[in-house]
C-alpha cells in the first residue's frame, strides 16, 4: 500500500533584528541640549561673563562693599522685573510699571504728611491704589481686546500727568515733604530699607527680598496650578479658555501682580531718601522689560523663568555700577544696555534652535 506523506506547516525564521530605528520623540537628548532648553541658561552665561569682564576692568569691585553697591542696584530693578517678566509669560506688557512706582511713593507720602497720620496709614493706603492700577489696566486689556501696549501707555501717561499735577497742588513744589520724623517712620523703613551687617559689609535688605521674591515666584511658576495658567494664557490664550483656564482673572492678577512690585519698590525709594521727586520713573518701564527680556522671557509670551531676571537684573546692576568703578564715563551704560539687550535675543534665538535641533 502506498502512502503519502502530508506537508507540515512551514516554519520562518524571523529576522535577525537590525539596529532599532530612533524615534525623535522618545529619543533622550544630551544633557548638554536638556540644559540649553532652558531659558535662563543664555543669560546666566552672560552674566557670568559680564561679572568676569568688570572684575579685570575694575579691580575696586573685588571689594566686598562695591559687590554689595551692585546687588542693590540689581535688587531695585530686580524685584520689579519679576512681576513684569510673569506678564510677559503670561503675554502682556507694562509700559505704566516706571511711573507707577513713583505714584505709590507720592501717594504713601502725602497722604501721611498732609493728613499727619501714622506713616503706615499712607503706605496701605498706596497699597490699595497701586493694585487698583495692576486691576484697571488688566480688565481694560481683557474687556477691550485691546493690546496691552497701547492700554498702559495711556496709563503711563495719565500717571505721569497726575504725578506732577498732584504734587505740585497739593505740596506747591515738584517733590514731596520729608517724613522722617512722622510716627511709623522707622519701622517702615526696616521693612522696606534698612541694612544689616556681613562681615562688616552693609547689605540692603531689599536684596534678601529680591531673592525671596524670585524663589516664590519661581514656586508659582513650576509648582501651582496658577503657573500653567500663566503658561497657557500667553501661549494661546483661546485654546487655554477652552481648557477651562480662567483667562481674565489670570491676565488681571498678573498686572496687579505689577502693581504690587511697583508699591514696594515705591515704598523703597520713599524710606530711603524721605521725599519723593514727582518727574522721576519715566524710562525705567523699559529697564524692567529689557531685564526680562535678557533673562530669557520671549516677546510672545508662553515661555520664560523668574531665575533668568534675576541674572538679568544682575547684568544691569553689574554695568551700572561697573561703569561707574572703572572710571569710564557713565554716558556709555545706555549703549552697553543696548548691546547686552541685542546679544541676549540673539543668544537665545541660538538657545532655541540648538535646543530644538534634532
Amino acid at each position: 500500500m502506498s502512502m503519502t506523506q502530508q506537508a507540515g506547516p512551514a516554519v520562518t525564521t524571523p529576522p535577525a533584528p537590525g539596529p532599532r530605528e530612533k524615534d525623535g520623540r522618545t529619543t533622550r537628548r544630551p544633557l548638554a541640549l536638556r540644559l540649553l532648553a532652558r531659558p535662563e541658561v543664555g543669560v546666566f552665561l552672560g552674566a557670568v561673563a559680564v561679572l568676569v569682564f568688570f572684575l579685570i576692568a575694575a579691580p575696586t569691585l573685588r571689594q566686598g562693599s562695591s559687590m554689595a553697591t551692585v546687588l542693590y542696584q540689581s535688587s531695585t530693578i530686580g524685584i520689579m522685573a519679576l512681576p513684569v517678566a510673569l506678564l510677559m509669560i503670561g503675554g502682556e506688557f507694562d509700559l505704566s510699571a516706571g511711573v507707577a512706582v513713583i505714584t505709590s511713593a507720592l501717594t504713601a507720602s502725602m497722604l501721611s504728611f498732609q493728613l499727619t497720620v501714622n506713616v503706615w496709614t499712607g503706605v496701605l493706603v498706596a497699597l490699595l491704589l497701586s493694585l487698583a492700577i495692576g486691576w484697571f489696566n488688566g480688565w481694560m486689556v481683557v474687556r477691550t481686546g485691546l493690546p496691552s501696549f497701547l492700554v498702559t501707555l495711556g496709563t503711563f501717561l495719565i500717571l505721569q500727568g497726575v504725578n506732577l499735577a498732584v504734587t505740585k497742588l497739593v505740596t506747591g513744589n515738584v517733590a514731596t515733604d520729608d517724613i522722617s520724623d512722622m510716627d511709623g517712620f522707622d519701622q517702615a523703613r526696616k521693612v522696606f530699607a534698612s541694612s544689616f551687617d556681613v562681615g562688616g559689609v552693609q547689605v540692603k535688605i531689599t536684596v534678601v527680598w529680591w531673592l525671596v521674591f524670585a524663589a516664590l515666584a519661581t514656586w508659582v511658576l513650576l509648582r501651582t496650578k496658577y503657573g500653567n495658567w500663566i503658561f497657557a494664557v500667553g501661549g494661546n490664550k483661546e485654546s487655554a479658555r477652552a481648557v477651562g483656564v480662567p483667562v481674565t482673572f489670570t491676565k488681571i492678577t498678573l498686572f496687579m501682580t505689577v502693581g504690587f512690585g511697583a508699591w514696594f519698590i515705591g515704598m523703597h525709594n520713599l524710606f530711603s531718601f524721605n521725599t519723593v521727586q514727582s518727574g522721576e520713573g519715566v524710562g525705567q518701564e523699559l529697564i524692567y522689560i529689557a531685564a526680562a527680556v535678557i533673562g530669557g522671557c520671549l516677546l510672545t509670551g508662553g515661555a520664560g523663568s523668574a531665575i533668568g531676571p534675576v541674572f538679568g537684573a544682575f547684568m544691569f546692576g553689574m554695568v551700572n555700577q561697573g561703569i561707574v568703578f572703572a572710571g569710564w564715563n557713565p554716558d556709555w551704560f545706555k549703549a552697553f544696555l543696548g548691546v547686552m539687550l541685542l546679544g541676549a535675543v540673539l543668544i537665545n534665538l541660538w538657545v532655541q534652535r540648538t535646543a530644538t535641533r534634532r
